[in-house]
Formats: structure tokens, C-alpha cells, sequence
């Protein structure tokens, strides 16, 4: 098993330059806020099972889905995508 120490550091270094706080508690719950400094726009993902993402491919798939869902809230925010 991975320890919390390097899946924090695995999961914020993938989301440079972006800035990722990462937290696992106790119980092995996680919560992953990503900031963008150039649009201000935020992404928390709160109750993340942690003991799940114990191999590279459940690492990497979290990240990927972190990212579209960061993505579709960016594109839902600007204003040459919205439709009136």
C-alpha cells in the first residue's frame, strides 16, 4: 500500500501549475481542493475513500476524472460558452 505521504505528493504533482492541497485523515477520507491562480476558480472533492487508489492505474484514473470535472467547470464558466 502506498503511503499518504507519497499519494498527497503523486496527486498534487499532477496538477501543477495548478495548486493542490491534499488531505487524508484518520479514517483514510480524503479532500482535494484545486485552485487556479490565473482564473481564481476553485474544486473541492470532498469523502475520497483514499484506501482505493493503491495502485498507479486508481491513481491515475482519480486524476483524469479530477481533471475533466475541473475542465467542465471551467468551460461552464466562461462567458464564449454559455448560451443564452
Amino acid at each position: 500500500m502506498i503511503s499518504h505521504l507519497e499519494l498527497r505528493h503523486i496527486i498534487e504533482a499532477a496538477f501543477l501549475p495548478m495548486k493542490c492541497i491534499c488531505h487524508i485523515s484518520a479514517d483514510n477520507s480524503m479532500t482535494v481542493q484545486l485552485l487556479d491562480a490565473d482564473t481564481r476558480e476553485e474544486l473541492t472533492v470532498t469523502g475520497i475513500d483514499a484506501s482505493t487508489l493503491c495502485t498507479a492505474h486508481a491513481i491515475a484514473n482519480f486524476v483524469a476524472e479530477l481533471k475533466e470535472e475541473a475542465r467542465a467547470r471551467h468551460a461552464s464558466a466562461s462567458p464564449m460558452c454559455r448560451q443564452a
